[in-house]
């Protein structure tokens, strides 16, 4: 049975329509990324040189275990005000200055989140809060985006696991509409009170410890996705202390194994959300996971409405299945 779900974060509607599954290649597999064989991986351990000298880096002296380095190709860059200019009726431009950084998450080629130790999830979230710190503190700069990219499908053009950090000077239409999501919300915090609801009924639940929720959201907009959320409210990621960094972290690893285990080793995107630095509450900061397995088709970038062929609550069900019941709160 199709059914309309309102995503609260947003405003907009998703169609949840688990008849659409049974098409014929209903879940697209991931396709490689041809990588340049005659150029050395400018990730690895050992070619340090292929890249810009490093912001940062974490790990013993001389053993780098994450590393951050300026993006040879930025989407933002410069110190230029956000200035708007209007160059006919329908015509408005505006400064991109700001500043584009890869998180190169292991020295090794082959290993994603998934495959992390603890320690080095900790050492990746922790470069994460450290870079959107800085990112605040340089004046005209107030937002800061972290992504992870895994597979051709979710916008990787290289294979060595990695990730984005993007300073810039506006803050988007997604963070505006969550924004206005929890201050239209009535009663206390919106992701606060899905964190009680969700365990109430249970229907969703992938992962849970005394730290962190995940769950496949009600409003669910394609197969598998999950929303982690920080039991610890605030509204800031470069805020929040070291144990909560870490216990996301962990909580990424294990459910991006229990994906994998699940449907194969598939592109996703990680998105963390985090308020614009001065910015008020209400907010709660969150990471969304989203797995490729279906592509955007006409209807939705004609709408912004997606259709999820999968209900969240049979992929909840199949993700927390292959979760060890210790993990469970």
């Amino acid at each position: 049975m199709n059914q309309l779900r309102l995503d609260p974060l947003t405003g907009r509607w998703v169609v949840v329509s688990t008849d659409r599954a049974g098409r014929p290649m209903a879940f697209s597999p991931m396709a490689p990324i041809q990588a340049d064989q005659t150029r050395p991986c400018p990730f690895c351990a050992g070619n340090e040189e292929a890249t810009p000298p490093a912001l940062e880096t974490y790990g013993p002296e001389g053993h780098w275990r994450v590393r951050v380095v300026p993006n040879l190709y930025p989407a933002f860059e410069g110190s230029d005000p956000f200035v708007v200019t209007n160059r006919g009726p329908v015509f408005t431009q505006a400064t991109a200055g700001g500043i584009h950084e890869v998180l190169v998450l292991s020295p090794d080629h082959g290993r994603s989140w998934s495959m992390l130790g603890d320690d080095q999830t900790h050492l990746v979230m922790e470069a994460i809060r450290d870079r959107i710190d800085a990112h605040s503190t340089i004046p005209g700069l107030r937002y800061s985006q972290a992504i992870v990219n895994s597979g051709r499908e979710a916008g990787a053009s290289l294979e060595h696991p990695h990730g984005q950090l993007l300073g810039m000077s506006f803050v988007p239409r997604e963070l505006v509409e969550e924004q206005a999501g929890f201050a239209r919300f009535a009663g206390r915090c919106l992701l606060c009170t899905t964190v009680d609801a969700e365990e109430d009924v249970g229907h969703r639940v992938v992962y849970a410890d005394e730290r962190v929720l995940v769950i496949c959201p009600f409003w669910s907009g394609s197969p598998y996705e999950m929303l982690v959320i920080p039991r610890s409210h605030g509204a800031h990621l470069h805020h929040a202390t070291p144990a909560d960094l870490g216990a996301v972290g962990i909580a990424l690893k294990t459910v991006l194994g229990r994906l994998a285990e699940s449907v194969g080793d598939v592109a996703y995107n990680l998105v963390f959300h985090s308020a614009p630095y001065r910015a008020p509450e209400p907010y709660h900061w969150h990471v969304h996971v989203v797995p490729k397995l279906t592509t955007v088709a006409g209807f939705e970038l004609g709408t912004g409405v997606l259709i999820n062929i999968m209900n969240p609550e049979e992929a909840a069900t199949t993700l927390a299945a292959r979760v060890p019941a210790s993990a469970h709160g």
